[in-house]
């Protein structure tokens, strides 16, 4: 069927539409060749994944993810569901690996932090939500933010210089790394056409704060 599998963008990530009716084995062939022959358009930045359209088991899951990463150069970071049988399962997954990716240690918070409210963590922190302006995050480790970035955060507080912070959303007041700080950058993008998100990472690097965006290249450079 030609329409058994159709991708579309939502702010952080990629939502997969899958026909109901297709054999499972089938669906595991048309998402190949979906994804296949859209891996030029979807680049190869880390992003979440939503599955819609049919009720999926958690093995399909994997299997689906397993297909998706042999036949992209997407970096599924999460999947994003709103089944509440299989909430746990992904908070453990996602758990696992961004915690392998912040250090083997971390602290995780759930929810959009609002103006006022701050953080402060004597590991890496991983942020299931945003972080709004006025909002701060104050980690001795590295910051990690499954959402939008748009108050301040705090790497590496302890001098880890070496700490970075990753947005899914990236557009922060101030950005400090070890020493280092970064300031948002007093521009017209407000007038501007607003531009699509994009996964970003921000470290240092000679003694300056790069903020790039985040994929496979960039990932094996940093040293975790």
């Amino acid at each position: 069927m030609k329409n058994s599998v159709v991708i579309k963008g939502n702010k952080y990530g990629i939502i997969v539409m899958l026909d109901n009716t297709m054999p499972f084995e089938e669906l595991k062939e048309a998402v190949a060749s979906k994804f296949k022959e859209s891996s030029k358009f979807l680049g190869d930045s880390a992003m979440g994944i939503t599955f819609e359209g049919r009720f999926l088991e958690n093995d399909e899951i994997r299997e689906l993810l397993d297909v998706i990463n042999e036949n992209s150069d997407l970096n599924i970071v999460c999947v994003v569901d709103n089944d509440k049988e299989r909430e746990e399962y992904f908070k453990k997954s996602v758990e696992e690996h961004l915690t392998e990716m912040s250090g083997n240690e971390g602290q995780f918070y759930r929810g959009t932090l609002r103006s006022g409210q701050v953080i402060e963590s004597e590991t890496s922190i991983v942020v299931l939500g945003d972080v709004n302006p006025g909002a701060k995050i104050v980690s001795s480790g590295n910051v990690i933010i499954l959402g939008s970035l748009k108050g301040t955060v705090y790497a590496g507080v302890s001098g880890r210089g070496d700490s970075f912070v990753v947005a899914l959303e990236m557009e922060p007041m101030q950005i400090r790394i070890g020493d280092y700080i970064a300031r948002a950058a007093d521009d017209n993008s407000k007038k501007s056409k607003k531009k699509k998100p994009e996964t970003k990472i921000a470290f240092v690097e000679d003694g300056n704060i790069y903020i790039e965006p985040l994929n496979k290249e960039v990932l094996n450079d940093i040293k975790f």
